[in-house]
């Protein structure tokens, strides 16, 4: 399995939608085969910071997710919004 965690640190005035965006993607993503789990977070201690946390059963499904057409819209929304960092393990 795969874990992907990404980091949002929204841009002053943008974090409502960015929030928006990433639990649209959320949704979105939930349904997709091959997810395993997908939820999005807020920092208790840091303002304006939110954490997607996905689990994805193999690379094929998880690269069948980066493909998408929810994927590609949500993810240009947050990237317009927010700071990404990614971070990726197998296990």
């Amino acid at each position: 399995m795969i874990r992907i965690n990404c980091f949002l640190a929204t841009k002053e005035g943008r974090r409502e939608e960015a929030l928006e965006a990433a639990k649209a993607l959320t949704a979105v993503s939930l349904t997709q085969d091959g997810c395993v789990a997908y939820d999005v977070f807020e920092s208790a201690t840091r303002p304006g910071v939110l954490v997607i946390c996905e689990t994805w059963r193999d690379q094929a499904a998880l690269d069948a997710h980066s493909a998408s057409e929810p994927f590609k819209k949500y993810v240009g929304v947050m990237s317009e919004t927010s700071e990404l960092k990614i971070e990726s393990f197998n296990f």
